[in-house]
């Protein structure tokens, strides 16, 4: 009996142990530490406008060190060249006729998938949106209300507003009051961002997305030649930087003074830009987390600049409108001073930057999560991005559908407008100065082209709609106060109807 009970206190002395050893193991292994993620936008900023993309007169060296310690992607494109726009398919991964954010000033519809910043706070993610919004639809100048912040638990943001200087740009408060900036917006929309990581908690995940408004225009000023053109004139300090007379234009673009104008204060914009991502980023290696976080710089559309004569910054189907500047930086699963030649267009951010950072959802999304193809710079001769600008009637912009391969840009509308009626060789034709689009010698590549286009449309339900297509279905109330069926949705509504 002795010897029984002497083995049966044995077997529960080494129970007992393997328990404790077990639960201590628990105790002290540390709960996986997810990366931090930051989004950095710009707009109205053209892929060429940086040093890193071979423009040798920009001043850029933050974004350009950036470049060198991460990936540059050659060919990412807005696909849908406008703000709002953009800024629906950044947040959804969903084609704008899904999300409701179809064009400018119409609202980002709360309701029909998980955005990027309820998906990330689900994570335990602390979430922060700064600077320009421009997804809440109507009036401009009021603040964001609660319900609609999508998932950003901190939300500093003038929705949209177009004078950036300093006793001009303004913001609104977690209050629902307006506060006026006394510096230049980015500067000051920079220290909100940098004020905000030195109150994080450093034991949670962080999700900041910070969106600068310039080198975007800012008005129009009358020209020498008596015509008005965009303004970009900016900081004296910035200005200073650069030799209006000795600033080179685009290929193909006549040489004026009102267009060295332009140029000078946007360059000048861009560079400030860049002195603004600079202090960001040393907040970051102040903070000692560079490491664990993912940043990605990249921007809402491009700047024409009065390029191939267009009379509109944007909204275009040529580069200088739509191809963008993306670059990632994640040590951790990036390697340094990779160009990757992948083809990204903006349906495909969102579930891209949560691939690399692991983060699994059961949502389908429009766009590819691209996380392991950018860094093996795979193209293939099927990949394309849809292009396409959807109009109301009240703007100057063109109703217009296309493609970017690898080899061609094309774009269609309905009347015959050169401009968006279009088809350039990428390889042959960089600059895109020669419109192939009635060549015969291009005929058939301008039908698989096209064909292309139909399928995509036809992916979406899109009929090529236009100004009375949207006008016949919009919600009681207009679509600027549009918050709960989308396009989509109300023109399938329509043709059941249809007898």
């Amino acid at each position: 009996m002795k010897h029984i009970f002497l083995i049966l206190f044995s077997v529960i002395i080494v129970v007992s142990c393997k328990q404790n050893k077990e639960e201590q193991a628990k105790v002290d292994a540390k709960p996986e530490t997810l990366p931090n993620l930051i989004i950095v936008l710009s707009d109205q900023h053209s892929y060429d406008m940086l040093g890193a993309y071979g423009n040798e007169q920009i001043i850029t060296p933050n974004l350009d060190k950036m470049a060198s310690e991460g990936i540059l992607l050659s060919n990412a494109f807005s696909s849908q060249p406008v703000c709002t726009p953009f800024r629906g398919m950044l947040m959804s991964g969903m084609h704008p006729l899904k999300n409701g954010a179809f064009v400018n000033d119409v609202p980002l519809l709360p309701n029909k998938t998980k955005l990027l910043g309820e998906v990330l706070k689900e994570k335990g993610y602390q979430t922060a949106y700064v600077g320009k919004w421009h997804l809440l639809g109507g009036d401009r100048n009021r603040p964001i209300p609660k319900e609609l912040s999508y998932g950003f638990d901190t939300l500093l943001t003038n929705n949209c507003h177009v004078d950036f200087r300093p006793g001009k740009a303004f913001f609104w408060n977690e209050k629902g009051e307006k506060e006026i900036f006394n510096e230049w917006e980015p500067y000051a929309q920079t220290n909100q961002a940098i004020n905000y990581l030195k109150d994080i908690d450093q034991s949670k995940p962080f999700a900041l997305i910070v969106s600068w408004h310039p080198p975007h225009d800012w008005g129009k000023f009358k020209g020498e030649d008596g015509k008005m053109h965009y303004r970009y004139d900016t900081l004296d300090e910035l200005m200073s930087l650069y030799n209006r007379d000795s600033i080179t234009l685009r290929p193909g673009l006549e040489v004026t003074e009102d267009r060295k104008r332009m140029y000078h204060g946007h360059l000048a914009s861009v560079t400030g830009v860049d002195v603004a991502f600079g202090r960001l980023m040393n907040q970051l290696k102040e903070m000692g987390i560079e490491d664990n976080t993912l940043v990605a710089f990249t921007a809402d559309h491009g700047d024409m600049l009065e390029s191939h004569n267009a009379k509109l910054p944007k909204q275009y189907p040529h580069d200088y409108s739509n191809r963008v500047p993306f670059i990632i930086k994640y040590p951790k699963k990036i390697k340094a001073g990779i160009k990757s030649e992948t083809m990204l267009g903006t349906m495909d951010i969102m579930p891209t930057i949560l691939g690399y950072l692991d983060i699994e959802t059961k949502q389908g999304y429009d766009g590819r999560d691209l996380s392991k193809e950018l860094a093996l710079s795979s193209i293939d001769a099927n990949d394309y991005v849809p292009l396409w600008v959807y109009r109301l009637g009240h703007a100057k912009n063109i109703n217009w559908r296309g493609v970017v391969t690898k080899d061609f840009t094309f774009s269609m509308d309905k009347d015959n407008n050169p401009i968006t009626n279009t088809l350039f060789d990428r390889k042959n034709d960089p600059y895109q100065l020669n419109n192939l689009y009635n060549h015969p010698d291009y005929k058939s590549d301008r039908d698989k082209l096209q064909k292309l286009t139909f399928e995509w449309m036809e992916n979406y339900n899109d009929g090529f709609y236009g100004a009375k297509d949207f006008k016949e279905v919009q919600p009681k109330g207009g679509w600027q106060y549009n918050y709960s069926k989308s396009p989509y949705e109300l023109f399938a509504e329509d043709r059941k109807n249809q007898p």
